[in-house]
């Protein structure tokens, strides 16, 4: 996407543009581009005097990039909540722990927790 701002010939500003379809009867030929201050109609984006964007200050250089992924949980804390309990029963109306008949959700961790076998 091209920034929609211009060097306007007419007036001499850094304004938007505004980009209007072409037709040639129902089909869309292309589009032309009008000058929002003077109304300066430019038929082609070719010779519409787009403005360059600013150029983004770099703040990061690739040495500053992780080659690694940090890991959060080691494997055993890995599929350790009441989502991954044999205990877990799931029903149309409710999620609850087999052991304790509580309501739970899957993200919930249990001190009767017993992996679930697949």
């Amino acid at each position: 996407m091209r920034a929609m701002e211009i060097q306007c010939s007419g007036c001499g500003d850094v304004t938007l543009v505004r980009a209007e379809p072409v037709y040639e009867g129902f089909r869309k030929a292309g589009e032309a581009y009008i000058c929002t201050s003077c109304g300066k109609r430019y038929a082609t984006a070719e010779e519409t005097p787009f403005a360059d964007a600013p150029k983004k200050p770099q703040v990061f250089s690739d040495a500053d990039r992780e080659t690694t992924v940090p890991s959060v949980f080691d494997g055993a804390e890995r599929q350790h909540c009441c989502g991954w309990c044999r205990h877990m029963v799931l029903n149309p109306f409710g999620q609850r722990c087999g052991v304790t008949n509580r309501f739970t959700d899957a993200t919930d961790l249990c001190e009767h927790f017993e992996k679930r076998s697949c």
